[in-house]
């Protein structure tokens, strides 16, 4: 099975980078047009992504496997998500593939989590997280774990590597284990 991996158009798209090459998983990528934007401007080509991947369907292309809920998957992530695509997905809209591809999640009773990058949030936002997470999906902003950093020089830390330990704290919430954790550390 592989791992739904989506892209949308908020910055943080190393994260996505990273989470990719860390996942145990094979990763299926869908990326809106912005996603790719986004990425293209913070990380580099979108070739250099697509190769990651052992699948790559067009945001456009709902006749893709990920749109129905019959393919099993072991999951989806939308990293980063937009605020645009936390409101569609909370509202049950399925216009695009990374709408309705997270639509099957919810629907088949599988992972779904939202990294939202934005901030602050408007109360809008703030009942659509609700809304995802009453339908069963996982809200995690992408806030680095900061306390992986205990006992370290804060400028010797790269920003690389705090998205690689968010990267490694998102993937464990699909059952990946993270090489290192607060226990490793404390």
């Amino acid at each position: 099975m592989n791992l739904v991996v989506a892209m949308t158009g908020a910055s943080g798209a190393l994260a996505t980078k990273l989470l990719m090459e860390k996942s145990q998983w094979p990763v299926t990528l869908v990326a809106s047009k912005m996603g790719r934007v986004v990425y293209e401007q913070e990380v580099g080509p979108f070739a250099e992504l697509e190769a990651l991947a052992a699948e790559i369907w067009k945001d456009g292309d709902l006749t893709a496997t990920i749109a129905s809920g019959s393919v099993p998957t072991a999951g989806m992530v939308v990293m980063p998500c937009s605020a645009n695509t936390l409101g569609k997905i909370a509202c049950g809209l399925a216009d695009s593939l990374v709408s309705r591809a997270a639509h099957c999640q919810l629907k088949e009773g599988r992972k779904l989590v939202l990294c939202i990058r934005e901030a602050p949030w408007t109360l809008l936002n703030a009942q659509n997280a609700v809304n995802i997470a009453t339908a069963g999906g996982t809200i995690m902003p992408m806030s680095p774990p900061y306390y992986m950093m205990k006992g370290r020089n804060p400028d010797e830390v790269s920003v690389t590597e705090m998205l690689g330990y968010y990267a490694d704290h998102v993937l464990s919430l699909f059952g990946q284990e993270s090489p290192k954790t607060w226990e490793d550390i404390r």
